[in-house]
């Protein structure tokens, strides 16, 4: 007896039992002759055991009518940027049940469940419309559709941006606070951005992002940070930012983009963030007060920073250390100096100059009480072999 002879023999008897479609009575079979058409096979059992489909047992028909979903997911990705997907589904248990219910009774074993074979017929009806690619491991935009809902969700694969912002003008805090009502989850209050003001670093350039690319939440990895009343010049500081369920995914960023005190430089996309946090080094100017006189002669202490690191004392007990590669300092009053430093990323700027709980800072060097008055970020550069 040949394959499917044997096939049509326990075909003829779920079907003399039970009323399916051609899908479902198709890929009961399918794998087992290796064809790829569920519902050519069920056509060709039905012509040879001749009983008429009314309505499925298993699906109800669902799988004979996906064409309206279909075009609600081309409907729903119509403002997309994409070129590869992925679809899920959800659909009624009692659809699943039926469909294991008759693959335990005939004993079907390596067959297609109901999910995986509404997954592959309607990625494949969608795929030849939208002219698009199935990815099942790293789409660019993922469906899933409720079958009980008569609803199309879609998430798209989240973007990465390296650059680099340079502020000019202070009272600009480098982070925002989050939505009050979502804690930055994104909810309809904050329209899903997690953010409802962009008075920051961070909101300012998640606007300029959100009105380019689209999308909902941002996610930034500062390298370094700064004070509210900080100017960060030079080439800028460097930030990456991960940007979830954007729109658009190939654009062209121009070198600089000027939105007020704020510049940002050298936007490019990138595959993705980087695995481990990149070393960078910090030209500081910080302008100091002292609680004492200060003498040009007694500044000579700190020479000693470019050759001893500062040991920052946690409240744990360890030790962090940070270097300094060079200073210069200059006397500007009798209680003020400006003090010039290239340290390592990383340097608590205030602490460094007020704590005394840091060995060779500022004030523990000159053993006077030292206050920050402030600090700028001459330049941030990133990978310094120093």
């Amino acid at each position: 007896m040949s394959g499917f002879e044997t096939v049509l023999s326990v075909a003829k008897d779920i079907i003399s039992k039970y009323d399916l479609c051609d899908i479902c009575l198709g890929r009961f079979f399918s794998n087992e002759l290796r064809l790829t058409s569920n519902v050519l096979l069920g056509k060709k059992i039905r012509k040879e055991t001749r009983f008429h489909h009314k309505q499925c047992y298993i699906c109800k028909n669902l799988t004979s009518n996906l064409n309206p979903y279909v075009a609600l997911m081309l409907e729903s990705s119509e403002k997309y940027d994409y070129s590869t997907i992925l679809v899920g589904i959800i659909i009624k248990p009692s659809i699943i049940e039926r469909d294991d219910h008759l693959r335990s009774k005939y004993k079907l074993t390596g067959t297609d469940g109901i999910k995986t074979s509404i997954i592959k017929e309607i990625t494949k009806q969608f795929i030849k419309k939208s002219q698009k690619k199935a990815d099942f491991l790293d789409p660019e935009l993922t469906f899933t559709l409720n079958f009980k809902e008569q609803s199309c969700n879609i998430r798209s694969k989240s973007i990465y941006i390296f650059g680099r912002y340079v502020k000019t003008q202070r009272g600009i805090p480098q982070k925002q606070k989050p939505c009050v009502n979502c804690l930055g989850n994104g909810c309809r209050m904050c329209d899903y951005h997690g953010i409802t003001d962009f008075n920051s670093v961070e909101g300012n350039i998640s606007k300029f992002l959100f009105s380019k690319i689209g999308g909902t939440t941002t996610k930034f990895t500062w390298i370094g940070g700064e004070d509210k009343e900080s100017l960060v010049l030079g080439k800028g500081r460097p930030f990456f930012v991960k940007i979830n369920n954007p729109l658009q995914r190939r654009i062209y960023f121009p070198k600089v983009i000027t939105r007020g005190p704020l510049i940002i430089k050298c936007c490019k996309i990138i595959p993705s963030l980087p695995h481990t946090f990149p070393k960078f080094t910090s030209n500081i100017v910080i302008k100091i007060h002292t609680a004492d006189e200060i003498t040009s002669k007694s500044l000579k202490k700190l020479k000693i920073l470019s050759s001893s690191p500062v040991h920052l004392i946690e409240k744990s007990g360890k030790h962090n250390t940070k270097k300094i590669f060079s200073l210069k300092y200059k006397k500007i009053s009798e209680h003020s100096f400006v003090l010039s430093v290239e340290s390592e990323g990383g340097l608590p700027v205030k602490r460094f100059v007020e704590s005394d709980t840091v060995i060779n800072g500022v004030s523990n060097l000159l053993n006077i009480p030292c206050s920050c008055e402030s600090f700028d970020f001459q330049d941030v550069n990133l990978d310094n072999n120093k």
